[in-house]
């Protein structure tokens, strides 16, 4: 809901449970008020009329309360907009125009020098206490110099004066990814980024902040800010002398350029979310997965489908007699998606050829994919291919044909990782070569699901011939975003999993395309625990790819682990399988196969329910649970029991206190009040233990 004050320079913004408030002041400036508990329209009118600090020559009086600070005049804040003509740079705005259009507010404002028209755009929507927010930056002038956005963020988010702030954020490597850190934010600018064209494996773009680190899991104000960016971004995080917090965010990792606008062309922004929560971090997460799950995921009506994928089974040395057997194998154990992985294509047999030529190979494929497909459909199975659409490598008939399709800067080496290189997606060339081959892949044979992966970082993002080459970063991802949203409009019943290396690419931009996600390259059941708990802080279980591979982890650690652990390990989240079929023995695989089942049936309220986390994984128990309607799931991990202690009890949350649950596992009654629960670790010994229990109400 969107309400306007009396004066029409007042702006209350009203969700679930939160507001948000601005106002525009006689001096044009956009000016921050109120994120937090729900307030009256009144209240934002007496906040929009207190008088103002008086400011010393050496602060201003809009730092860090700037609905959106620009490069030029009082301000000394990292700034959310940077534009330069060749004789001006900076910006001086005028406020155009204010309209609330359903659940969107757009403010308008103008800068005659540069002749730049400046739009922001703010959405709460009813059902929601996320504030979504992105700015649209257009070179208004019919004629003139071209624009030069140096930087353009999409929100600058205030917070409050307090004592203290504590920072949350997701961290990693390869193998590594999204696991939670949280220190004290000192005074000055924390940045976390990726300048790799990619989201990357070393941030997911999410912060997260609540005062004096006062807050916990269940209770406490969380600020929480997402952006939805798949190329190269940054957010920076300012604690400012007075107390102020300040967040910006955006694409791009510097201001060294990022567009260049001609008279007419114009430049949106993605999207920058940010939430406030009165219920601690387990709040927090459950109103950004509700969020997703409502307005961002496609599709999530539609349960995703427990998968087999052939690669750790088969590597590069695959076959269609031997994608026969496997597949009749994952049938038997109940799998729903059969994916055929790496090397079906070109001449691929290693990772230095292929890549590129999107045809299969003749040789293990004689008929192509679709007998293969058929045969799968016939098992009762689902069928999907792995594709890496943006690499190519040297040794293929695609880079012989086009050399100059690829990201390279004249007169220098063009560097190779895994013997691939990165093709220009910001050309239009490239992208329609690859709308002609995927789209033909896909017309030509029954698939129902695509693994799209991206294996390298840019390093030599050059476009030679390109009058500003920089915009590569921006049009790249944009050509990638056209090229999805074009195969998903034209084949609507495939679904797309994105992939980079694991975790190098997740974010709300690739969500609001894709089905689901795979996680990380690590398939550990112990260290996918913090993986996924650091995950879970932001984006739903129902997009997060797990899979079950063999024992000892020998792609990885060489760890050792039991069925019954791998199993309860990745269904937290999407299940896959992984390993190498054939090597397991009969017993394995009807015990995979009973896991399988219950998957099946703890299924509606995992990817769709509500998550609490109960204990964190550190070493002894960990736990989580999900509640859905009547029905609740508890999955519990016991990592290392010492000196013959009990694991702890579990307080369950998220229940109805004035109800009674039967644990149809134990068959114990319990109250919804209790909450506290030592009997649900009956049967959890030693090391490397877990289990599954289903609650249900009455």
């Amino acid at each position: 809901m969107i309400e306007t004050g009396n004066t029409g320079r007042t702006w209350l913004l009203t969700g679930a449970s939160s507001s948000y408030a601005l106002r525009l002041t006689e001096q044009d400036e956009l000016v921050h008020l109120h994120w937090g508990p729900r307030i009256t329209l009144a209240a934002a009118e007496a906040l929009a009329a207190a008088p103002e600090l008086d400011f010393r020559a050496f602060e201003s009086h809009l730092d860090g309360r700037e609905e959106y600070p620009v490069e030029g005049g009082p301000r000394f804040v990292r700034p959310a907009l940077s534009v330069r003509t060749p004789q001006v740079r900076g910006t001086e705005w005028a406020f155009d125009a204010a309209e609330a259009d359903g659940d969107e507010l757009r403010i308008g404002f103008t800068d005659s020098v540069h002749r730049l028209a400046l739009t922001l755009h703010y959405r709460m929507r009813d059902d929601s206490d996320v504030v979504e927010r992105w700015a649209t930056v257009a070179h208004a002038g019919p004629d003139g110099p071209p624009l030069e956005l140096l930087r353009a963020d999409a929100a600058a988010w205030s917070l409050p004066a307090r004592d203290g702030w504590r920072l949350s954020r997701l961290h990693g490597r390869w193998a590594a990814e999204s696991r939670l850190e949280r220190a004290e934010l000192l005074h000055g600018e924390s940045v976390v980024s990726s300048r790799r064209g990619h989201t990357g494996h070393q941030f997911l773009p999410w912060v997260a902040l609540d005062a004096d680190g006062a807050a916990t899991e269940e209770s406490g104000e969380v600020y929480g800010c997402a952006l939805g960016w798949s190329g190269s971004w940054r957010i920076s995080v300012q604690r400012l002398p007075d107390g102020l917090v300040q967040i910006t965010g955006g694409a791009g990792y510097d201001d060294a350029g990022l567009l260049r606008l001609a008279p007419g062309e114009s430049y949106t922004t993605p999207v920058f979310a940010g939430l406030w929560s009165g219920q601690g971090f387990g709040g927090a997460s459950r109103a950004w997965h509700a969020w997703q799950l409502a307005h961002v995921i496609p599709d999530v009506q539609n349960l995703r489908p427990v998968l087999y994928n052939s690669w750790e089974a088969t590597g590069f040395d695959i076959s269609l007699d031997q994608q026969r057997v496997l597949a009749e194998r994952a049938a038997a154990m109940g799998v729903e998606l059969f994916v055929v992985d790496d090397a079906w294509f070109g001449q691929r047999t290693s990772d230095r050829a292929g890549l590129g030529d999107w045809t299969p190979n003749p040789d293990r494929f004689p008929g192509g994919l679709k007998p293969l497909a058929d045969e799968v459909h016939g098992l009762g199975m689902q069928f999907g291919i792995w594709v890496e659409p943006e690499m190519v490598n040297a040794d293929s008939d695609l880079y012989r044909a086009h050399p100059d399709w690829v990201q390279h800067f004249p007169g220098r080496e063009r560097t190779e990782y895994r013997n691939q290189l990165v093709l220009n997606l910001a050309r239009p060339d490239v992208r329609a070569y690859l709308w002609e081959q995927l789209d033909t892949l896909l017309s030509g044979t029954p698939i129902d699901y695509v693994k799209w992966d991206f294996n390298r970082c840019f390093t030599d993002a050059g476009w030679p011939g390109e009058e500003y080459p920089q915009k590569l970063w921006v049009e790249h991802v944009e050509g990638l975003y056209a090229l999805i949203d074009r195969l998903r409009a034209a084949h609507p019943t495939v679904a797309f999993e994105s992939c980079s290396g694991g975790g190098g690419r997740v974010d709300l931009g690739i969500l609001s395309r894709t089905d689901q996600v795979w996680t990380s390259d690590n398939t550990d059941p112990l260290d996918r625990l913090a993986i996924q708990e650091g995950f879970g802080h932001i984006h739903p279980a129902r997009v997060m790819a797990a899979w079950v591979t063999d024992s000892p982890n020998d792609q990885l650690n060489g760890r050792v682990s039991s069925l019954r652990f791998r199993f309860v390990s990745a269904m937290a989240g999407v299940l896959g399988v992984g390993g190498d079929l054939t090597e397991w023995s009969e017993e394995e695989l009807a015990e995979a196969r009973a896991w399988v089942e219950l998957y099946k049936e703890i299924r509606p309220v995992v990817q769709q329910g509500e998550l609490y986390r109960l204990r964190e994984p550190r070493g002894g128990l960990s736990a989580v649970q999900y509640v859905h309607g009547d029905d609740a799931v508890v999955l519990m991990w016991l990592e290392a029991q010492r000196y013959g202690e009990r694991p702890p009890a579990l307080r369950l949350r998220g229940l109805d206190p004035e109800a009674t649950y039967t644990c149809l596992d134990t068959g114990a009654v319990h109250h919804g009040s209790t909450l506290l629960h030592q009997g649900l670790h009956t049967g959890l010994r030693g090391d490397l233990d877990a289990r599954v229990l289903r609650l249900r109400r009455g």
